[in-house]
């Protein structure tokens, strides 16, 4: 249920609306959910994180029947949502889901190499695609501090670098994916990981990038696949276009562990 609220900005960041998330949790009044998010705010500061960052207040129109009024709502971090579900009512049973959702989210963060190898090939993926997301984020915020208006040029040339040419749309048709379906969802955890290699190296370098210039960031997005390519083949590993396709993808395994959840 959390994942499917969730939003994605002109940038390529993850957020969430609190009068979303209210619902979801089972909280019907909105003065009660507030006490929640302040709670939560407050438990941000004394992390020593923005509050600002994290919980982004705006203002919205809704319309209710003939009449329109002006309300409060929240743009919320993942981390945001963490801290209210963290800080809402357990008796509830969407609360109770989240707060283990939450623990298994940061039990996967905190894996060391041995714990790693131990997991099934399912759960190394779950793993290696929050990973990507979290990667992308930071990437698609450099980018675009660098200069990179074109979004769909600059995630195609990191592309064509590391798959020989093929772009997002050709590994989705050779993959036989269903329209706008996400292919990284879509790779077992080699592949996986290669894309974890392309991003975050491409953020190292674009940090480096002194002038904003789109060219030249989406030339060293090109660069980098290349290179990571070019690093699978000296090694002797499996090029990431010939490495087999999941039969199921990473949004059915989270559904199937959701229900395990709810199931409990």
């Amino acid at each position: 249920m959390f994942e499917r609220i969730k939003h994605i900005d002109e940038n390529g960041c993850e957020y969430w609306e609190a009068r979303e998330l209210q619902k979801m949790l089972e909280y019907k009044e909105w003065r009660l959910f507030a006490n929640i998010i302040e709670k939560a705010q407050v438990a941000c500061s004394q992390s020593n994180n923005n509050i600002n960052s994290h919980f982004g207040v705006y203002s919205k129109i809704v319309v209710a029947g003939k009449t329109t009024k002006l309300i409060i709502d929240y743009k919320l971090s993942r981390y945001a949502c963490y801290l209210i579900v963290q800080n809402a009512n357990p008796k509830f049973k969407a609360v109770a889901l989240g707060q283990t959702y939450f623990a298994i989210q940061t039990r996967k963060m905190e894996l060391t190499e041995d714990e790693y190898n131990r997991l099934s090939e399912d759960e190394k993926r779950l793993y290696r695609r929050k990973q990507t997301r979290d990667g992308n984020k930071l990437l698609y915020r450099i980018a675009k501090e660098k200069g990179v208006k074109n979004f769909d040029k600059f995630t195609n040339a990191g592309y064509k670098g590391l798959y020989n040419g093929e772009m997002a749309d050709d590994i989705a048709k050779r993959k036989k994916l269903r329209y706008r379906e996400e292919i990284l969802d879509n790779m077992g955890s080699v592949e996986l990981g290669a894309n974890i290699f392309r991003i975050t190296q491409t953020d190292a370098l674009l940090e480096k990038q002194e002038i904003p210039d789109e060219r030249i960031a989406t030339n060293t997005h090109y660069n980098v696949g290349r290179a990571v390519r070019n690093a699978i083949k000296e090694i002797g590993g499996t090029m990431p276009e010939k490495l087999p396709t999941p039969k199921k993808s990473v949004k059915e395994i989270e559904k199937e562990e959701l229900l395990k959840l709810s199931n409990k």
